[in-house]
């Protein structure tokens, strides 16, 4: 097996904020994240792709048909976003890191482009100390 992975980047802001909490709850698990003008964060994307590569070509996928679909699916609508406001998954969810690389993963998994390669892993840093991985 073959692991490919692809390195993208996209800035956005948020607030961590429950809706089903009180005040003073999302205040006490959030922290400063509930500040209710939000903050922004440059996000690093990685995807790790795996299978087995062309007999063909040598290639375990086409990199501009991942690069379009992530632009597509996931940079087009994220990138420079409050996700609060602007994508519907975050409308009542905390969009969370976790959250954030669980509807990626979604969004990716529905249009997915091929069908000897499978999306293994997820990860985002939010930060240089924060990253969530999926598998």
């Amino acid at each position: 097996m073959i692991r490919l992975g692809r390195r993208y980047r996209f800035s956005a802001s948020h607030r961590l904020h429950a809706p089903e909490l009180t005040p003073e709850q999302n205040r006490e698990i959030f922290g400063k994240c509930n500040n209710p003008h939000g903050h922004g964060h440059n996000y690093v994307l990685e995807l790790i792709v795996a299978g087995e590569p062309s007999a063909e070509t040598g290639l375990l996928l086409d990199v501009r048909a991942l690069d379009r679909l992530v632009e597509t699916e996931v940079l087009g609508d994220y990138d420079h976003k409050f996700l609060n406001e602007e994508i519907a998954a975050f409308r009542e969810l905390p969009p969370t890191t976790e959250n954030v690389a669980l509807d990626i993963r979604r969004r990716l998994e529905e249009r997915w482009l091929s069908n000897k390669a499978r999306l293994e892993r997820i990860r985002i840093y939010e930060t240089r100390r924060n990253m969530v991985e999926i598998e």
